[in-house]
């Protein structure tokens, strides 16, 4: 069993901090997914939808997900935006740095 922090909780249920690193790791897994097609399929710069944006949408079905959730469960702490911007971050630059070290050729927007 764990032992108590100074507020009470024990370590392993402190909601914000595990809820932090489970989106920073849903977002190191999207940008790593998302450089991988950069780098098997360049023509996917071209789709209608930047790659850009796909971290984005992946952001926003995590959010989706977290706000569902909250409706059964409303003690789970939403993210915070140094977490969001910290994850964006996190994404993009997996992405950008799979596709340079594949050699795709990068186009920005």
């Amino acid at each position: 069993m764990p032992l108590p922090l100074a507020g009470g909780a024990p370590p392993c249920c402190d909601g914000m901090m595990h809820l932090d690193y489970l989106f920073f790791g849903f977002m190191a897994l999207v940008g790593a997914a998302t450089g991988a097609i950069i780098v098997a399929v360049p023509k996917a710069q071209s789709f209608a939808i930047a790659p850009y944006f796909w971290v984005l949408i992946a952001m926003a079905l995590f959010d989706g997900a977290v706000l569902l959730l909250r409706q059964s469960r409303p003690e789970l702490p939403m993210l915070g935006t140094p977490a969001r911007l910290l994850g964006l971050v996190i994404g993009v630059g997996l992405m950008l740095g799979i596709a340079a070290m594949g050699g795709a050729p990068m186009k920005f927007l």
